[in-house]
């Protein structure tokens, strides 16, 4: 799917430096960070779910009664 994506100065000045250190284009940077972001969500998430499941373990079980 095509995107156009709009970059403040600063960002784009970002995104390409980071691209031209790590030898990539500067889409390849961008489309690593969303898969960074998506990935760090989905694991805060199962965390933040595992700590709750803990923490409220009791009254978990009283409310599926």
């Amino acid at each position: 799917m095509a995107m156009n994506l709009r970059l403040s100065e600063l960002q784009r000045k970002s995104l390409r430096k980071v691209a031209a250190q790590r030898g990539i284009s500067m889409q390849a940077a961008a489309l690593q960070a969303i898969d960074e972001y998506i990935s760090h969500r989905s694991q805060k998430l199962a965390t933040n779910i595992a700590r709750i499941k803990s923490e409220d373990a009791e009254l978990l079980n009283r409310l599926a009664k």
